[in-house]
Protein backbone atom coordinates (compact mmCIF):
# COMPACT_ATOMS: atom_id res chain seq x y z
CA UNK A 1 0.00 0.00 0.00
CA UNK A 2 1.17 3.78 -1.00
CA UNK A 3 2.51 5.61 2.05
CA UNK A 4 -0.15 8.29 1.28
CA UNK A 5 -2.85 5.89 1.08
CA UNK A 6 -1.60 4.23 4.82
CA UNK A 7 -1.76 8.21 5.81
CA UNK A 8 -5.10 8.62 4.95
CA UNK A 9 -6.58 5.07 6.24
CA UNK A 10 -5.40 5.78 9.52
CA UNK A 11 -6.76 9.03 9.84
CA UNK A 12 -10.00 7.97 8.77
CA UNK A 13 -10.01 5.32 11.06
CA UNK A 14 -8.67 7.21 14.13
CA UNK A 15 -11.78 9.81 13.40
CA UNK A 16 -14.32 6.64 12.78
CA UNK A 17 -13.17 5.77 16.30
CA UNK A 18 -13.52 9.45 17.70
CA UNK A 19 -17.47 9.42 16.49
CA UNK A 20 -17.78 5.55 17.73
CA UNK A 21 -16.67 6.23 21.41
CA UNK A 22 -17.93 9.71 21.42
CA UNK A 23 -21.19 8.09 21.74
CA UNK A 24 -20.63 6.06 25.23
CA UNK A 25 -18.36 8.43 26.98
CA UNK A 26 -17.74 12.36 27.78
CA UNK A 27 -15.77 13.09 24.92
CA UNK A 28 -14.13 16.51 24.38
CA UNK A 29 -13.61 17.80 21.10
CA UNK A 30 -10.73 16.92 18.68
CA UNK A 31 -8.16 19.53 18.05
CA UNK A 32 -5.63 18.99 15.59
CA UNK A 33 -2.09 21.37 15.61
CA UNK A 34 -1.34 21.78 11.90
CA UNK A 35 1.96 20.29 12.37
CA UNK A 36 1.08 16.31 11.78
CA UNK A 37 -0.45 15.66 15.44
CA UNK A 38 -3.73 15.36 16.82
CA UNK A 39 -5.11 14.62 20.03
CA UNK A 40 -8.79 13.87 21.30
CA UNK A 41 -9.34 13.93 25.11
CA UNK A 42 -12.35 12.13 26.66
CA UNK A 43 -13.53 12.05 30.33
CA UNK A 44 -14.63 8.98 32.04
CA UNK A 45 -13.72 6.23 35.13
CA UNK A 46 -12.46 8.76 36.96
CA UNK A 47 -10.17 10.11 34.35
CA UNK A 48 -9.18 12.21 31.50
CA UNK A 49 -7.72 10.16 28.70
CA UNK A 50 -6.42 11.18 25.99
CA UNK A 51 -5.93 9.90 22.01
CA UNK A 52 -3.63 11.16 19.57
CA UNK A 53 -2.68 10.44 16.15
CA UNK A 54 0.86 11.67 15.14
CA UNK A 55 1.97 11.84 11.37
CA UNK A 56 5.77 11.51 10.21
CA UNK A 57 8.12 9.89 7.74
CA UNK A 58 11.53 8.39 8.98
CA UNK A 59 14.10 9.55 6.95
CA UNK A 60 16.48 7.60 4.96
CA UNK A 61 19.46 7.93 7.32
CA UNK A 62 17.16 6.92 10.51
CA UNK A 63 15.80 3.65 8.75
CA UNK A 64 19.56 2.80 7.87
CA UNK A 65 20.95 3.27 11.10
CA UNK A 66 17.53 0.75 12.49
CA UNK A 67 18.64 -1.78 9.78
CA UNK A 68 22.44 -1.44 11.71
CA UNK A 69 20.93 -2.19 14.57
CA UNK A 70 20.85 1.08 16.66
CA UNK A 71 17.83 1.37 18.25
CA UNK A 72 15.59 4.58 18.49
CA UNK A 73 13.32 5.95 20.98
CA UNK A 74 10.61 8.00 20.67
CA UNK A 75 9.02 10.12 23.89
CA UNK A 76 5.22 11.22 24.11
CA UNK A 77 4.78 13.70 26.66
CA UNK A 78 1.54 15.45 28.81
CA UNK A 79 1.66 18.25 31.28
CA UNK A 80 -2.07 19.08 32.70
CA UNK A 81 -2.03 22.55 33.96
CA UNK A 82 -4.05 24.50 36.59
CA UNK A 83 -4.30 28.10 35.03
CA UNK A 84 -3.69 30.86 37.76
CA UNK A 85 -3.66 34.72 37.16
CA UNK A 86 -1.97 35.64 39.79
CA UNK A 87 1.00 33.08 39.46
CA UNK A 88 2.75 30.67 37.32
CA UNK A 89 0.25 27.94 36.34
CA UNK A 90 0.32 24.79 38.93
CA UNK A 91 1.43 21.55 36.72
CA UNK A 92 -1.23 18.92 38.10
CA UNK A 93 -0.17 15.79 36.30
CA UNK A 94 2.71 14.78 33.90
CA UNK A 95 2.90 11.42 32.19
CA UNK A 96 5.33 10.15 30.03
CA UNK A 97 5.77 7.14 27.55
CA UNK A 98 8.53 6.10 25.85
CA UNK A 99 8.83 3.83 22.50
CA UNK A 100 12.22 1.50 21.82
CA UNK A 101 12.09 0.20 18.33
CA UNK A 102 14.88 -1.62 17.03
CA UNK A 103 15.82 -4.55 14.43
CA UNK A 104 16.94 -7.77 14.34
CA UNK A 105 18.98 -8.89 11.80
CA UNK A 106 18.88 -12.25 12.56
CA UNK A 107 15.20 -13.01 12.68
CA UNK A 108 14.36 -10.20 10.43
CA UNK A 109 11.56 -8.72 12.52
CA UNK A 110 10.87 -5.56 14.73
CA UNK A 111 10.50 -4.71 18.22
CA UNK A 112 8.56 -2.41 19.84
CA UNK A 113 9.42 -1.75 23.44
CA UNK A 114 6.65 0.62 24.85
CA UNK A 115 6.77 1.60 28.50
CA UNK A 116 4.95 4.80 30.48
CA UNK A 117 4.30 6.05 33.57
CA UNK A 118 4.45 9.11 36.04
CA UNK A 119 7.44 11.33 34.87
CA UNK A 120 8.19 12.35 38.85
CA UNK A 121 7.62 8.00 39.37
CA UNK A 122 11.03 6.02 39.85
CA UNK A 123 10.09 2.83 38.72
CA UNK A 124 10.00 2.04 35.21
CA UNK A 125 6.00 1.44 35.08
CA UNK A 126 4.46 -0.70 32.94
CA UNK A 127 6.05 -2.22 29.70
CA UNK A 128 4.71 -3.58 26.66
CA UNK A 129 6.55 -5.60 24.10
CA UNK A 130 5.26 -6.54 20.13
CA UNK A 131 7.46 -7.60 17.57
CA UNK A 132 6.35 -6.85 13.96
CA UNK A 133 6.93 -7.91 9.92
CA UNK A 134 7.89 -4.62 9.02
CA UNK A 135 8.86 -1.57 9.93
CA UNK A 136 5.50 0.21 8.57
CA UNK A 137 3.92 -2.15 11.07
CA UNK A 138 5.65 -1.24 13.80
CA UNK A 139 5.53 2.45 13.47
CA UNK A 140 1.77 1.92 13.82
CA UNK A 141 1.53 2.04 17.65
CA UNK A 142 4.23 4.67 17.56
CA UNK A 143 2.00 6.82 15.88
CA UNK A 144 -1.41 6.47 17.30
CA UNK A 145 -2.16 6.59 20.96
CA UNK A 146 -5.08 5.26 21.80
CA UNK A 147 -6.96 6.52 25.58
CA UNK A 148 -4.04 6.73 27.50
CA UNK A 149 -4.88 8.26 31.07
CA UNK A 150 -3.33 11.23 31.44
CA UNK A 151 -4.95 12.63 34.79
CA UNK A 152 -7.45 11.32 37.32
CA UNK A 153 -10.41 14.04 37.33
CA UNK A 154 -10.27 14.08 40.90
CA UNK A 155 -7.34 16.70 40.63
CA UNK A 156 -9.36 18.99 38.29
CA UNK A 157 -10.58 22.12 39.79
CA UNK A 158 -14.05 21.86 37.96
CA UNK A 159 -14.37 25.41 38.60
CA UNK A 160 -10.75 26.30 37.01
CA UNK A 161 -9.58 26.33 33.82
CA UNK A 162 -7.14 23.91 32.55
CA UNK A 163 -4.32 23.53 29.73
CA UNK A 164 -2.89 20.31 28.72
CA UNK A 165 0.17 20.56 26.71
CA UNK A 166 1.28 16.95 24.92
CA UNK A 167 4.60 16.95 22.93
CA UNK A 168 6.26 14.02 20.78
CA UNK A 169 9.58 13.74 19.77
CA UNK A 170 12.48 11.24 18.79
CA UNK A 171 14.73 11.62 21.74
CA UNK A 172 18.20 11.68 19.99
CA UNK A 173 19.95 11.37 23.93
CA UNK A 174 19.17 7.60 23.66
CA UNK A 175 21.17 7.25 20.32
CA UNK A 176 24.82 5.69 20.87
CA UNK A 177 27.24 8.92 21.88
CA UNK A 178 29.00 9.14 18.30
CA UNK A 179 25.94 9.10 16.66
CA UNK A 180 24.49 11.56 18.87
CA UNK A 181 26.97 13.31 18.25
CA UNK A 182 26.92 13.17 14.46
CA UNK A 183 22.97 14.31 14.47
CA UNK A 184 23.48 17.20 15.79
CA UNK A 185 21.74 20.02 13.53
CA UNK A 186 20.49 17.06 11.45
CA UNK A 187 17.06 17.91 10.15
CA UNK A 188 16.46 14.16 9.42
CA UNK A 189 16.88 12.74 12.99
CA UNK A 190 14.21 15.82 13.77
CA UNK A 191 10.77 14.71 14.72
CA UNK A 192 8.92 16.74 17.35
CA UNK A 193 4.80 17.75 17.22
CA UNK A 194 2.93 19.94 20.03
CA UNK A 195 -0.46 20.24 20.75
CA UNK A 196 -1.31 22.49 23.49
CA UNK A 197 -5.51 22.48 24.13
CA UNK A 198 -7.66 24.73 26.83
CA UNK A 199 -9.87 23.50 29.23
CA UNK A 200 -12.78 25.17 30.05
CA UNK A 201 -14.63 25.41 33.61
CA UNK A 202 -17.21 23.06 34.30
CA UNK A 203 -20.84 24.62 32.90
CA UNK A 204 -22.13 26.13 36.17
CA UNK A 205 -19.20 25.95 38.38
Amino acid sequence: MHCWKKRLLDTLLFLLAAVVVGTATGVMAQESAGNGAQIKLEKFDGGLWLSAQVDFELAPVVEDALLKGVPIFFVAHVDVLRERWYWKDLRIAAVRRQMRLSYHPLTQRWRLNISHGDVQDAAPGLVLNQNFDSLLEALGPVKRIFRWRVADLSELDPGAAHRLEFSFALDLTQLPRPLHIGTFGQSDWSIARTVARKLEPEPGK
